[in-house]
């Protein structure tokens, strides 16, 4: 054990954030880093385990106790390379991730757990000040061509790590700028989109090329060309396909998806083009209780919403600890205020919408009290509230089909696309990410990704 008393002699603190009574003036990064001396206090808190859980717990497989003991050393540099053996983008990981390596830690068993995500946040932080980050170069370049669709965690992982083993790869996005849905779909204040164009910068220092505002498979770029260009295509184009509610008034206006709402809102704050749809002065009701739902809650925030209201359907988890919740190393679903709540808005948890009222715009939402998973019985209990907007956030279905459908590949029942080793039903072409696997965390995309082009190399070899 690196440091035997550490887990007994430091307590874990609280990773720093702005004020939320202040930070909704702006739509500013919330998250701050630890200063060094406290990072490498908290870094003695790993107890390098024998077996080290939290690597079963990130789809990376991150090194995390050596990076933990490097930091608690003071051996930041040497830190973060351990940290880029396997991972990419830690900085879209060490912000919003919700790391189920600390879920998984040890110490979770009956204390709080490791600070995981903050080490990591506060390594790479410190690489990108001290000059340490670089281009991932490729030694030798070889005569391949990969084009990779679509330019979020997995798309970008996958150029990266292709790249790096010397192909010629072109990245497309239809959108504005690279990022997929962490540019477009997670606000500011969670991401500045200047850290992603700081990373993009390197892999377009290191070779790869990206096309923006290129929609694949229309008339921006035709299927035939895209096959004539590449020996591969690499298919990274997310799971967009946001689940909805069949309720009676779902036609009246005001009520859309989650996804409407925060890619004008992100649009706006990027000064992409003007919303056609804001919270400003309404009251907001956000159907869903996961992080889509909070940065719709967190946004309405920042629009000045008359009121917002966040509906769970799942009954509040009974404490704030690990240890008092889920079954060990299982990621638990605790009661936390989220950072949005903490800005304002009320939660009501075991609440079931029923249907919605008004006379061509939603005037209310009608909703029931509900018991325990998984059969949520009403209760008898029913509430009528305010809505001028109401915005659904409960998960996506699949993958939209225009291109997937061109390209001859099939999807599976739960709306992915089909794969063998990453490999779809058309020759050459592979997909990952939540593409592939339906909707998921970012540090599964960016594992997907990473595996998705080493199937590449192996097919370009076998091929040769």
């Amino acid at each position: 054990m690196a440091d035997p008393r550490g887990f007994l002699e430091v307590e874990r603190v609280a990773a720093p954030e702005r004020d939320p009574r202040t930070r909704t003036a702006d739509s500013h990064e919330i998250f701050g880093t630890l200063p060094a001396e406290q990072l490498r206090e908290q870094g003695r808190r790993c107890m390098d385990c024998g077996i080290p859980f939290c690597h079963q717990g990130c789809p990376l497989g991150n090194l995390i106790p050596e990076w933990n003991d490097l930091v608690r050393r003071g051996e930041w540099q040497l830190a973060l390379e351990r940290l880029h053996a396997t991972n990419n983008f830690p900085e879209f990981t060490g912000l919003i991730c919700p790391a189920p390596c600390e879920a998984a830690c040890v110490l979770a068993i009956n204390d709080d757990p490791v600070m995981i995500k903050s080490l990591e946040w506060g390594i790479i932080e410190r690489g990108f000040r001290e000059g340490w980050v670089e281009p991932k170069r490729p030694l030798v370049r070889k005569g391949y061509s990969i084009g990779v669709v679509g330019s979020g965690p997995a798309g970008l992982a996958a150029a990266e790590e292709l790249n790096a083993l010397g192909h010629r790869v072109v990245v497309y996005e239809r959108d504005e700028g690279p990022g997929g849905l962490i540019r477009l779909g997670v606000p500011d204040f969670k991401l500045e989109k200047w850290i992603i164009d700081r990373r993009v910068a390197l892999l377009e220092a290191a070779g790869i090329a990206f096309e923006y505002g290129v929609d694949v498979g229309s008339g921006d770029l035709g299927i035939d060309e895209l096959n004539a260009r590449h020996d591969a295509v690499v298919l990274a184009l997310g799971s967009r396909i946001e689940r909805d509610v069949a309720l009676p008034g779902r036609g009246l206006g005001g009520i859309h998806s989650a996804m409407t709402y925060l890619l004008q809102r992100n649009r706006d704050v990027s000064g992409f083009a003007e919303p056609e749809l804001t919270a400003s002065g309404k009251h907001v009701i956000v159907i869903g209780g996961g992080d889509t739902a909070a940065d719709c809650v967190a946004s309405a925030h920042r629009e000045r919403a008359a009121s917002v209201t966040q509906l769970d359907i799942y009954p509040a988890p009974a404490g704030k600890k690990f240890s008092e919740l889920a079954q060990w190393p299982d990621f638990p679903k605790r009661l936390w205020s989220t950072y949005a709540l903490d800005e304002g808005g009320e939660r009501k948890s075991a609440f079931n919408a029923t249907s919605f009222l008004g006379d061509g715009h939603v005037r209310s939402l009608l909703g029931d009290r509900v018991g325990d998973p998984p059969n949520f019985e009403p209760t008898g209990e029913t509430h009528e509230l305010p809505a001028d907007l109401v915005l659904i956030a409960i998960g996506f279905t699949g993958v939209e089909r225009g291109l997937v459908d061109q390209l001859g590949v099939d999807v599976g029942e739960r709306g992915a696309i089909a794969s063998t080793e990453f490999m779809t039903s058309a020759h050459g072409v592979f997909a990952c990410g939540d593409a592939r696997r339906g909707q998921s965390l970012i540090v599964t995309a960016i594992a997907e990704g990473r595996q998705c082009a080493a199937a590449v190399e192996r097919y370009l070899t076998r091929a040769s």
